[in-house]
């Protein structure tokens, strides 16, 4: 497929998972981050492998991959002890006052790792002296446990940055990136499209009220509910009750644009599969993709919230691993820019 017919190709997934958002938002999240999700996850990791995830060191990833694991420890620690730890005659866990310190500092310490993860790729691409770099990374590190405390550092880099901004702003990111260097009409067309489709979902049909069914419902309270709590919190003040999130207009509208962002987020990555190559690795390579997304559906389907933390470490881990080709993807929107407006200057008279 050439250039064009990708943006064409996109604009029409874009329009899908805008319609079907519309209709079914929470089925469309849900079947959208456990079917496409996993595939995702595993297909770009590999891609980014085999591009040194665009980071001039051979082994700056494991300084991402590491932030990941501790960021990853800190939420699966409380489920994973609360199904292994110790119980009392009614079977009901028994939280010791340690413990219950531990699990509070560790998931008080996300928002300065993801901060650490994120300002920590910008510096890998940046500064390739090592001196420099370990320089930059204490004040990193210094600079984020300083603010880990904030609400708006909180809200910022623990519950926005690794999911919406990830799939939708980046995305948008990429858009935009491959627009200016393809200098495509349909490029272009298709950024906005993304945006108004991202807008009509707040826009249009603000009263047609599409409530989750049963078993919607049940699976999404296993792991997205409290994520639509913090959305009401962050942007609306509110504390959000189960009524608010499932059947209200304005719960259905963010839960409709987070179908759409994820949705379309991972029908875009796949629609690029000619162009990135990303389905090229050896046999046994993509063998091991191919049974850990079918077992990863299997989890999902007997219990979604197993699910959710069996793919947990990995879902998280590509977000972190990815970081760096976000900050290349804004430096080359950035050139690109510069290089437009140089051009048109040098064509005014003098």
């Amino acid at each position: 497929m050439n250039t064009n017919q990708i943006n064409y190709l996109n604009i029409g997934l874009m329009i899908l998972s805008c319609g079907i958002a519309f209709i079914l938002p929470f089925e469309l999240f849900l079947f959208s981050y456990a079917i496409l999700g996993p595939l995702h996850y595993l297909t770009e990791i590999s891609w980014l492998h085999k591009r040194q995830y665009f980071s001039p060191g051979k082994k700056d990833f494991m300084v991402l991959g590491l932030l990941a694991f501790l960021i990853s420890f800190a939420n699966l620690f409380p489920y994973f002890y609360n199904l292994w730890g110790p119980k009392d005659d009614y079977g009901h866990t028994i939280f010791s006052e340690e413990i219950v310190t531990f699990i509070h500092n560790t998931q008080g310490n996300i928002p300065a790792l993801v901060f650490i993860a994120f300002a920590g790729s910008a510096l890998l691409i940046l500064a390739k002296d090592l001196k420099k770099r370990i320089i930059g990374f204490i004040l990193i590190i210094i600079v984020g446990y300083l603010f880990r405390s904030g609400k708006i550092t909180f809200f910022a880099f623990a519950v926005f940055l690794p999911t919406l901004v990830h799939v939708f702003l980046f995305t948008g990111a990429f858009i935009l990136v491959g627009a200016l260097k393809s200098k495509s009409t349909s490029g272009i067309l298709s950024l906005v499209i993304f945006i108004a489709c991202a807008f009509s979902l707040f826009i249009f049909f603000p009263d047609t009220i599409t409530p989750p069914g049963t078993y919607a419902m049940k699976n999404y309270d296993a792991g997205f509910y409290q994520y639509n709590q913090q959305i009401f919190d962050a942007l609306l003040h509110k504390t959000a009750t189960r009524d608010m999130i499932y059947n209200s207009t304005t719960g259905i509208m963010i839960t409709r644009f987070i179908a759409f962002a994820y949705t379309y987020h991972y029908l875009n990555w796949f629609s690029k599969t000619s162009v990135i190559k990303w389905h090229q690795v050896p046999r046994r390579s993509l063998l091991i993709i191919i049974t850990i997304w079918l077992l990863s559906i299997i989890i999902y389907f007997m219990d979604y919230r197993m699910g959710i933390m069996a793919l947990y470490f990995l879902s998280y881990l590509h977000v972190i691993f990815e970081f760096p080709l976000n900050f290349r993807s804004f430096r080359d929107i950035g050139f690109e820019i510069r290089s437009k407006f140089k051009t048109q200057n040098a064509k005014l008279p003098a």
